[in-house]
């Protein structure tokens, strides 16, 4: 898919902000673009052919940005539907819920046309990305552990992998419940968040460390809030990468071949 072939529905309640992105949405050469100003008008509209990518202001008339995603999905046809939010909010209660739902990106106002051209290059590679390609798997051979406390957290990251061709994916609710997994079943890869409930990611990366059977498997750590402090401690404790919550999907496959060769 090319950028010129996305079908993009626009969400903003500005008639100024919407004629700013659609200008340059049109610079790329993207044309298909459908407009509406609130959260009922755009679920209207998703409910015949479905787009591509939505991009949404956070503050709506009848809603947020995040009721948006939220209802998106809880909606099986939506469920997929990439999606990027723009705005300056910085409140957790309203971004947390945006990155735990999976979505493509989050752009600040003001944002730049660099930074618009880079979010839509991201969303073809959610759309279509290549598959894994590592010196000793094959994606399918591939066996991976997800470990998440919120299961719409899990969704994502499973449709994501399942795209890049992985087909073997084992999940668990939290660290305590990792643990148990791993003692019985033998991974090439786990991949777990890090605030959790009973054990945490770190807890989890200290035992699969020092107390497991397979010790080496390489481990990516997900973060909503990643600081340089825990970063360090989860690098001493043998972490393979650390990502950020919404993470390019391009870096993500590429630090998964990495560890895996």
């Amino acid at each position: 898919m090319q950028l010129q072939q996305l079908d993009i529905l626009l969400i903003e309640p500005s008639s100024t902000q919407h004629r700013i992105i659609q200008d340059w949405l049109q610079e790329l050469g993207i044309t298909r673009i459908q407009w509406v100003q609130g959260l009922r008008d755009a679920l209207d509209i998703m409910s015949g052919p479905i787009p591509d990518l939505v991009i949404s202001a956070m503050h709506l008339p009848d809603g947020t940005g995040t009721e948006l995603v939220q209802q998106m999905r809880e909606s099986e046809p939506l469920q997929e539907t990439a999606f990027i939010l723009i705005s300056s909010e910085t409140q957790i209660r309203y971004l947390e819920p945006l990155r735990q739902a999976g979505v493509i990106a989050i752009l600040p106002k003001p944002f730049t046309r660099h930074q618009l051209n880079t979010c839509l290059s991201a969303t073809l590679d959610y759309l279509e990305p290549s598959e894994i390609e590592t010196s000793h798997f094959t994606a399918d051979e591939l066996r991976i552990l997800l470990v998440d406390d919120l299961g719409s957290a899990r969704k994502f990251m499973r449709q994501l992998l399942q795209r890049m061709g992985v087909e073997q994916i084992e999940e668990a609710e939290n660290g305590k419940q990792a643990q148990s997994v791993i003692d019985q079943q033998f991974f090439d890869l786990i991949i777990t968040d890090y605030n959790m409930p009973e054990m945490d990611g770190q807890e989890l990366l200290d035992y699969i460390r020092q107390h497991s059977s397979q010790p080496g498997v390489p481990v990516l750590m997900v973060t909503s809030h990643p600081d340089q402090q825990r970063i360090v401690a989860l690098q001493q404790s043998g972490v393979s990468a650390v990502f950020d919550k919404p993470f390019n999907v391009d870096s993500l496959r590429t630090v998964m071949q990495n560890v895996l060769s």
